[in-house]
């Protein structure tokens, strides 16, 4: 038996992660992800897979972001009819991200077509909410660190990867003619010591490694989050304002509940209402009492709520959220997006931003040309709604909140591995950093290491 594996995606880049294996007969691809950012970048997804879809027999899934599973719709498509696998938790996030992803696109093309401001005649979205509801039928949820039989020659196991709930690193395991062969992908790694999910769990030994490089030529901040945030909630109810905190729906938002549920119950901030204010938000923290096996957090029993605050309230409608703006005073206002670009944060901020009374409170990257990234820069006045909006109310940011295992911890992670891999290969990483990234590994373990390109093939073993 051969084995070779297709990289159609997270090289060179962050985005569109996909990785097509090929193990005699069997064609598997893991992770389906949406190529997002630059135009040449996204113009990718339109284009056709330079793979025959239909021989596709699995597709294997690390975790939910777009960027990992927002193609599978476009896959059906062209005709995908395989199996799905992923992770319990995986496979009800999903649903979840996958329908927003459609019904974003469709409004898109609508607002375009009424507007007028495509190229195309008729704007179409990439995919459809319909599409969604085809494909999901094909998604399997497992349990971690169980064996999962994919073909009779080749099975896998989920092993935490802490970076969102769900999220897992695959061991595969080939078994050809003469021996088994072992090949890892980390997916993406959280980091170590989060007070809501696992650490990445130990992997000992791969003939061959797929790593993400995403953070590999950073170190995260060493600061404590749960005391800046306790200083920044009291300083601004001393001012009698209000805290406004984008965020994003998906690991951000339950993260930050979780802190305010430990200083509320350790009296370090008194108890106020407290508003996650996104209706995304509001499904995937419910998630969380479903699946206790993905995270350390205890369920409260008197009430079934993993975030349980005296004084917190979900916003789903529209019409309540408006409401929020009439509060003056002593309240937290939890919203998407997580860098200020869409959502109902906007709405929060068009309204808040010129009270010097109120706090925003920054809590994760803000990118290069966003809003958020203005706002932290310390602009003055921000464009919305066709107006400039005074910057008045109180900028802070709390930093160690990153869902993405640095370098300290990407090394940490693979001085696990007893042996050398026949053959590493560094993904998911911006050129730059996945270069950096190539030279520590070399510097620390003297491993070999190769970064792809591009719709690169390369043969893994031959004959086994």
């Amino acid at each position: 038996m051969d084995i070779s594996i297709q990289f159609l995606g997270a090289v060179g880049t962050v985005t569109g992660s996909k990785y097509l294996l090929t193990a005699g007969k069997r064609n598997i691809l893991v992770d389906c992800g949406m190529f997002q950012g630059l135009k040449e970048l996204r113009l990718r997804n339109w284009q056709p897979l330079p793979v025959n879809v239909p021989a596709i027999d699995t597709v294997v899934i690390t975790h939910a972001h777009i960027d990992h599973i927002g193609y599978l719709p476009r896959l059906y498509r062209e005709g995908f009819r395989g199996q799905i696998i992923c992770t319990k938790a995986t496979k009800d996030l999903m649903r979840i991200m996958l329908l927003d992803s459609a019904r974003l696109q469709e409004e898109e093309a609508e607002y375009a077509t009424r507007k007028g401001y495509s190229k195309h005649p008729k704007p179409e979205p990439l995919y459809y909410v319909e599409d969604v509801e085809a494909v999901m039928p094909l998604v399997r949820g497992y349990d971690f660190n169980t064996t999962i039989e994919l073909h009779p020659e080749v099975s896998i196991h989920f092993r935490y990867a802490g970076h969102i709930l769900g999220a897992a690193s695959i061991e595969m395991f080939i078994q050809g003619d003469t021996q088994t062969k072992k090949i890892v992908f980390s997916g993406d790694l959280g980091r170590y010591d989060n007070p809501v999910l696992f650490d990445p769990a130990t992997i000992n030994e791969a003939d061959v490694l797929l790593v993400e490089s995403t953070y590999g030529d950073k170190e995260s901040a060493t600061d404590h989050p749960e005391d800046n945030l306790a200083r920044v909630i009291n300083e601004t109810l001393a001012r009698k304002g209000c805290i406004i905190i984008p965020s994003f729906a998906v690991g951000r938002s339950q993260t930050i509940l979780h802190y305010l549920q430990k200083l509320e119950k350790a009296s370090k901030i008194p108890p106020l209402p407290i508003y996650l204010d996104s209706p995304m938000a509001v499904t995937v923290s419910e998630l969380y009492a479903k699946h206790l096996e993905s995270h350390k957090l205890p369920l409260d029993q008197s009430d079934n709520d993993i975030f349980f605050l005296k004084d917190l309230h979900y916003i789903e409608k529209a019409q309540d959220s408006k409401k929020l703006n009439t509060i003056e005073s002593h309240s937290i206002i939890i919203a998407s997006s997580g860098m200020c670009e869409g959502g109902r944060i906007v709405h929060h901020l068009y309204h808040r931003l010129p009270n010097p009374n109120d706090t925003l409170l920054l809590v994760g990257y803000q990118a290069e040309g966003t809003r958020g990234r203005k706002i932290q820069n310390g602009e003055p006045e921000i464009r919305m709604f066709g107006h400039q909006v005074p910057v008045n109310c109180k900028v802070e940011s709390i930093s160690g909140l990153s869902g993405h295992a640095d370098r300290k911890e990407l090394l940490h992670w693979l001085s696990s591995f007893q042996e050398k891999p026949k053959k590493v290969f560094i993904v998911h990483g911006e050129p730059d950093t996945a270069q950096a990234f190539s030279k520590t590994i070399k510097e620390t373990f003297n491993w070999e290491s190769h970064i792809p390109a591009y719709k690169e093939t390369a043969v893994l073993f031959e004959g086994i």
